[in-house]
């Protein structure tokens, strides 16, 4: 009978999943907290600024750092609100990001982030996240500072997409078909951890999926299931992070990298991330990290060689180290990843410019 509703035999359907709730649809959230022209042409700007330091016109390394997760938006605003005059002081020789990172891939299990959890209690108001997402981006973004963070959730950049300057695909999502057609249509540049073992390969691999044009299953800005249809996304590039086999940003590494990539016909210019397997999982010693990778800048410019990092990535909070989950937390500590400090941070961003001088 045409208009009668479907019959859903419970033996066969759903027989592991205990409830659904509908969503705000992501033109109803862009509605209810618009963006405005200015920082519309914000965005616009960072996004051209990353596209030029990613093809070499513009030789300022692309600095990502912040936290590596937000869970307390208040803590991420005093962070924003402290970096912006750092970041406008200097701008002539470092291009710095914040970083904004909503969702946390988890290897067993674990906190999935802002987005998923907002209250950090399993009550996961995905609603309350998405909100609470977008207002801090619009937020930062106000401040006339950039913003980058890393897109798990294939549906999430139909919510904030449009205030993002630049995202990041994991280490352990780069070798996924899904988040690999996804970047193809993203808006802004892209770029590829290699993957937890170290694997370069598979990033590369993805840049070149990225770049081709797809069809595939995803949803529009009503939240109606669509056929998206994208044209590839040139504006990538490779993060090289560590792996199990140990780190991998010494210069022998990235020349290796940089080679795969140009024969390829990719991008050689290359970020690295001072986190995670580059500094064995001690926070402390992003700053041996940090420090080699502007070593290497400054050679390759006193050599007058080309240079293949373009930047590079901190994990930093207000204070150092990380925290578990509980009801007392203390402010500007992470719950994911431990973190260098504010006052570090500035150092290493200073140390950096002089050295680049």
């Amino acid at each position: 009978m045409t208009g009668q509703q479907p019959t859903i035999d419970s033996r066969v359907s759903n027989i592991r999943v205990s409830s659904t709730h509908r969503l705000i649809r992501p033109i109803d959230l862009l509605r209810e907290m618009p963006v405005s022209d200015a920082v519309n042409e914000h965005v616009l700007k960072v996004r051209n600024t990353i596209h030029d330091i990613l093809t070499g016109a513009d030789q300022r390394p692309l600095v990502i750092v912040g936290p590596c997760s937000i869970h307390d938006p208040a803590a991420a605003m005093d962070y924003a609100q402290r970096l912006k005059p750092v970041a406008d002081a200097l701008s002539d020789r470092l291009y710095i990001v914040m970083r904004v990172y909503f969702e946390k891939p988890r290897t067993t299990i674990g906190w999935k982030g802002l987005i998923n959890d907002p209250e950090m209690n399993g009550s996961f108001d995905m609603g309350k996240g998405l909100r609470l997402a977008r207002q801090l981006l619009l937020d930062i973004n106000a401040l006339g500072l950039a913003t980058a963070t890393e897109i798990l959730e294939p549906f999430t950049p139909q919510y904030i997409g449009d205030l993002l300057g630049w995202v990041a695909i994991g280490a352990r999502t780069t070798e996924s078909q899904t988040h690999r057609q996804m970047a193809s249509g993203l808006s802004a540049p892209v770029g590829f951890k290699n993957s937890t073992d170290g694997n370069t390969k598979v990033a590369v691999e993805a840049m070149l999926a990225a770049a081709s044009s797809h069809t595939f299953l995803g949803i529009n800005e009503l939240g109606e299931t669509s056929i998206v249809e994208t044209t590839g996304n040139r504006d990538t590039h490779l993060i090289l992070r560590g792996g199990s086999r140990g780190a991998n940003y010494d210069q022998q590494d990235v020349f290796k990298a940089a080679e795969m990539l140009r024969s390829k016909q990719l991008n050689p210019r290359l970020m690295v991330d001072c986190s995670h397997a580059n500094s064995g999982k001690d926070y402390t010693r992003q700053v041996m990290v940090w420090d080699n990778l502007m070593q290497q800048i400054c050679r390759a410019r006193n050599d007058a060689v080309e240079s293949y990092i373009l930047g590079a990535m901190l994990e930093s909070h207000i204070n150092a180290g990380r925290q578990d989950i509980n009801a007392d937390l203390a402010y500007g500590v992470s719950v994911t990843d431990a973190c260098i400090d504010w006052n570090t941070t500035q150092q290493l961003l200073q140390r950096g410019y002089q050295a680049l001088a």
